[in-house]
């Protein structure tokens, strides 16, 4: 089979695991929304037209031609009308709530099957259950990387040394790992008296320590050595919190080598979390970035390896990784598990946001009725009844329209200016 053959097919087999991963979050609120005896309307994964249909009980399975997502419909998400002021926020929300219980029966009202009549927590369960889905699939793949294959992470032996800060500079500006003498295959111990074990922890204290006196204790050949103090230096680096930005910090002049670490639940607990925080930052900034990237494709400029991508774009990259020649198959199946593993944990991540129509969203305004519930009972002021969510209706189409509007521009940028990585 020829490299493009396989490229091919491993993108629209690592696509359709991401649908996986969608219907399984669909589960996630499925399976609570049927246990707490919600009327499940449909179940659907995609949008737009529909291909494939059928019916089970009260609820309607299928599959829609645009594989971007999926859904579930649970009846009520919306209380009944009460009269008011007339607006048109009221006639927006009102409009909604018609076309929805043009669905409910009087036996899903005298059964209390509509999900505004559940008790808090239940809601509370079904809207975060699709969230959880996600997560437990993401430490599922992370841990069965992390326990079989393992990782290549950064140890603390020394790689490369570096002799000038700038090898372009016309004047040479000794590193402080070179005028120390460190050398490769050195293994660093402490860092001005304080013991290392992760080179994550010592980049840290190295950049924090900007040019302030500089003092190493390393391994060599069996030997524990205090390497003598020397001044540190203050260079440009990368920026942790920004990818493709620099920042200016303490500097050695070192790289490290790489080393295979298996892990287990703990350690890829806190593998999640490193992730997870650059993740928050990547949404909060996704309109601005999506802008950026947009203003590149247009100008021609390559896209940031380290920015966001689209299922397209990861799609793209998990089937060049299937066709890369001289890889075990081991390395291929643990990079598409990892590669899955994130997008997973972004989605999950992604859906917490405390809008609508995001689970977040849903999950806030169930919060907030149990807040004022929870006034009324003190006193504080008359039952308010179901929160209703109707009302959100502007904010939700701003939401997904601003959600829709990203989506297109990382996938117009992933076909014509492909993120490239290998």
């Amino acid at each position: 089979m020829s490299s493009l053959a396989v490229t091919i097919i491993g993108g629209i087999l690592f696509f359709a695991l991401i649908m996986i991963s969608v219907g399984l979050h669909e589960v996630g609120h499925f399976i609570p929304g049927k246990l707490f005896k919600v009327r499940v309307l449909q179940f659907f994964i995609g949008f737009g037209k529909t291909i494939w249909k059928t019916t089970k009980g009260d609820t309607e399975y299928g599959v829609k031609m645009l594989p971007l997502g999926g859904y579930v419909r649970l009846l009520g998400m919306y209380p009944p009308y009460k009269e008011g002021k007339d607006t048109r926020l009221k006639r927006i929300a009102d409009s909604a709530r018609a076309g929805e219980w043009e669905d409910i029966t009087d036996a899903d009202v005298a059964g209390k099957r509509l999900y505004f009549q559940k008790p808090i927590w239940q809601r509370l369960i079904i809207m975060f259950a699709g969230v959880l889905m996600n997560l437990l699939l993401a430490f599922g793949l992370f841990l069965g990387v992390n326990m079989t294959y393992g990782n290549y992470e950064q140890g603390m032996s020394i790689s490369t040394v570096t002799q000038c800060d700038d090898p372009t500079a016309d004047v040479c500006e000794i590193t402080p790992a070179y005028s120390m003498g460190l050398q490769v295959g050195d293994k660093i111990v402490a860092f001005n008296g304080t013991s290392y074990s992760s080179w994550t922890d010592l980049t840290a204290a190295v950049r924090a320590n900007e040019d302030n006196s500089v003092q190493l204790t390393v391994i060599r050949n069996g030997s524990r050595i205090d390497l003598p103090q020397v001044h540190g230096m203050i260079h440009a680096v990368a920026d942790p919190n920004n990818a493709g930005q620099t920042i200016n910090a303490g500097y050695l002049g070192v790289t490290s080598a790489y080393e295979n670490v298996k892990i287990g639940p703990v350690g890829t607990l806190g593998q999640m979390w490193t992730i997870t925080k650059v993740a928050v930052g990547a949404i909060v900034k996704l309109p601005v970035t999506a802008v950026t990237i947009l203003v590149d494709m247009i100008s021609g400029k390559p896209r940031d390896p380290n920015g966001p991508m689209s299922i397209v774009g990861a799609s793209v990259i998990a089937g060049d990784a299937a066709s890369m020649q001289g890889i075990p198959t081991t390395a291929r199946v643990a990079f598409w598990a990892q590669l899955l593993g994130q997008i997973n944990l972004f989605v999950a991540l992604l859906n917490l946001v405390p809008l609508p129509p995001f689970d977040g969203g849903h999950v806030a305004a169930a919060l907030y009725e149990g807040i004022r519930r929870a006034l009324s009972k003190l006193g504080f002021c008359s039952d308010p009844g179901p929160a209703d969510t109707a009302k959100l209706l502007p904010l939700t189409y701003v939401v997904g329209g601003l959600l829709l509007l990203i989506g297109v521009i990382l996938i117009l940028a992933d076909i014509i200016s492909p993120v490239n990585i290998f």
